[in-house]
């Protein structure tokens, strides 16, 4: 090979083109899509109208005449759509149960996070409270105050009945 035609490591290659472009699905409106789908097929109203629609497909089969019956005995069309309603509707349940476990796992760091902020701050406080005490121990309290004024007065009352006594008469 010569030199020119050598590929070079310092420089990009050329960006290929593919030939088939994926299709791109946002999987954020998907998930809300299935948390919704999942919220709908755990209520009452799903089960009623479920329930209905089984019940009135029964009721056609079995009540309609012979050429008016599109599913005959023993339902096996409607077998197949109560399946192929199951087969989707497990994985959307699967996906909505995810993205709310990882809903709770954020919201379980955002707390496990707050827990240990307000425990840095309560023992911020009880080092503080600790000190203060300690500094309050050093000071004089208003009750030894009150003692050492009284034993001063008492010790300045001694002395001033003292001092006449001492005193030379004229």
């Amino acid at each position: 090979m010569s030199e020119s035609r050598r590929p070079r490591l310092d420089t990009p290659r050329e960006a290929r083109r593919p030939i088939v472009r994926r299709p791109t699905v946002d999987a954020d409106a998907f998930g809300v899509f299935a948390e919704s789908f999942a919220r709908y097929m755990g209520t009452a109203k799903f089960l009623l109208w479920m329930t209905l629609f089984v019940a009135a497909w029964i009721c056609w089969n079995v009540l309609a005449p012979g050429d008016l019956r599109f599913d005959e005995f023993p339902f096996i069309f409607l077998t197949l759509m109560l399946s192929l309603q199951a087969s989707y509707a497990a994985p959307l349940i699967l996906l909505a149960q995810n993205r709310q476990e990882q809903r709770d796992k954020v919201v379980q760091e955002q707390d496990r996070q707050a827990n240990a902020r307000a425990h840095a701050d309560m023992e911020f406080l009880a080092r503080e409270v600790a000190s203060l005490r300690m500094a309050v121990g050093e000071v004089a309290t208003r009750d030894f105050l009150r003692s050492e004024l009284r034993g001063l007065m008492s010790d300045i009352e001694d002395l001033s009945r003292q001092e006449p006594e001492d005193e030379p008469g004229p």
